[in-house]
């Protein structure tokens, strides 16, 4: 069992820029694909980005290419979301996910391929 605690939301500017972080408890973070997902009112959650267990690999949704980054640090056991150029359609509760793998590099997008989920933080974007 892990726990996932996201942070970092806010109420931004359209163009502005925010940092998301995700606190992973227990010692098997190095294990988990992550992922981040957002959902926004009205809307079913989607895919925001994921990351492999050994970092190197990562996949983006198509809305936030070029804008976003994920990123994590085992040692810390935490996971990053570094959203730049930010819209007013980015905004959304996002949440972050882990789901075990046996392999370094398994990419995962859909919502029921994970098994741990945080409660979310919200960011808003204005326009």
């Amino acid at each position: 069992q892990v726990q996932l605690v996201e942070s970092g939301g806010g109420l931004v500017q359209a163009g502005d820029y925010l940092r998301l972080s995700c606190v992973a408890s227990g010692r098997l973070f190095s294990t988990y694909t992550m992922g981040w997902f957002r959902q926004a009112p009205g809307k079913e959650r989607e895919f925001v980005a994921v990351i492999s267990r050994s970092g190197t690999w990562s996949n983006y949704a198509e809305s936030v290419k070029g804008r976003f980054t994920i990123s994590r640090d085992d040692g810390k056991k935490t996971l990053y979301l570094q959203m730049t150029s930010l819209k007013p359609e980015d905004t959304a509760v996002y949440s972050c996910a882990a789901v075990t793998s046996a392999l370094l590099s398994t990419l995962r997008m859909g919502v029921d391929d994970y098994r741990y989920w945080g409660q979310g933080t919200q960011v808003t974007v204005s326009s």
